[in-house]
């Protein structure tokens, strides 16, 4: 079995695969402050509550782009499971063309979605990444990686809205059933969820626009995309586990 981590500003993701299949997926709390043996522990619950033995797990891979805990949890990986993880950077075999001016420091986050886009969409592809960050980035047809966005995402937009207001209340993130609202929590919900899919269609608009031609493809993943994207005008097809599937990919081509 392969375990698979991805360490994002908001969670730490796992996933575990049985050749291609996704056993099972599972989140817990990004916390800086953490160390290897409590990251352990939180690693060896995750298993245990999935009925997954430590002795089953084969391989592991690691996505990050939080570099403060990256190797606390892979020592955590080594600790549980006996495996040194394979760490995703640009530098190993992706089958992915970095047309940007520092290929380097290019996110883990959407390297493995451009992996996985290529292998599972048809191309040219543009991918939305709705989690703590709102980044939608282009895949060209010849597997390039040809630039991208990137913006405050939906929750942290919530959180700046409540906290700075004193009379705008705590809300979930969900659509009202109009656009111009007579509550105050409702209209909120409106310009978040609305405005979110507004800006979305419009740089899909701009990305065509710019480069001359349209996306063969328009695919979203990410924690705020189920409540988002229903909303855009634009036909996008929602794949929650398009970074999980990247790991994957990415751990067979260069393990």
């Amino acid at each position: 079995m392969l375990l698979a981590i991805d360490i994002g500003n908001t969670n730490v993701t796992l996933g575990v695969f049985c050749e291609d299949k996704l056993t099972f997926e599972a989140r817990f709390a990004t916390r800086r402050e953490r160390t290897k043996d409590e990251y352990s522990f939180e690693l060896l619950n995750m298993l245990s509550l999935n009925a997954i033995q430590p002795a089953d797990i084969t391989g592991a891979v690691i996505s990050s782009v939080v570099p403060e805990i990256t190797f606390a949890v892979g020592g955590a990986v080594e600790i549980v499971t006996g495996c040194r993880p394979l760490y995703v950077t640009a530098k190993g075999k992706t089958g992915v063309t970095i047309c940007t001016d520092t290929p380097d420091q290019l996110g883990a986050d959407m390297l493995v979605g451009s992996i996985a886009a290529i292998e599972k969409y048809p191309l040219p592809c543009l991918v939305v990444d709705l989690g703590t960050a709102t980044k939608l980035y282009a895949i060209g047809s010849e597997r390039t990686f040809l630039g991208c966005t990137i913006a405050a995402g939906v929750g942290i937009s919530v959180k700046a809205l409540t906290s700075g207001a004193s009379q705008l209340p705590a809300f979930s993130i969900e659509a009202p059933e109009t656009t111009i609202c007579t509550e105050t929590m409702k209209c909120m919900q409106s310009g978040t969820v609305f405005g979110a899919a507004c800006m979305i269609d419009g740089m899909i608009d701009r990305f065509e626009k710019e480069l001359g031609y349209p996306f063969a493809s328009i695919v979203a993943t990410g924690g705020y995309s189920i409540p988002i994207v229903g909303h855009c005008r634009r036909k996008i097809t929602t794949d929650y586990d398009l970074l999980l599937d990247g790991w994957r990919i990415y751990y067979t081509k260069n393990a």
